[in-house]
Formats: structure tokens, sequence, C-alpha cells
């Protein structure tokens, strides 16, 4: 019982790893499109994204 235990561990870790990266590369992409719609010059990029925010209920102000 105790092989199957410290094999189950060994197979959920790098999967639990593989998660974290996606998540933090998920995270990371996520702000950094909010950063530059946010910063952006273009009124109409700015306007689109602003309205964007506002129809799905996400606080800008």
């Amino acid at each position: 019982m105790n092989a199957k235990s410290s094999v189950n561990s060994t197979v959920l870790a790098p999967s639990r790893l593989e998660a974290l990266k996606a998540a933090a590369v998920a995270l990371v992409l996520g702000f950094g499109l909010v950063w530059l719609a946010g910063f952006a010059y273009p009124e109409s990029v700015h306007d689109a994204a602003h309205d964007t925010r506002h129809a799905l209920s996400f606080p800008c102000h």
C-alpha cells in the first residue's frame, strides 16, 4: 500500500506544478491585457475596453 501512495504523490506533483505554471501565465497575461487596454493611447481602444469592463460589471473607477 505504501508503494501505491508514493506513486500517486509523484504523479500528482507534476500535474499540480503544471497547473500552477498555467495559472501564473494566465495571471500575467490577464494583468498585461488590462494594463495595456487601460493605458492605450487611441481613444477607441481605451473606450472599447472601458465599455467591456462595465458590461462585465468589473469596476474600473
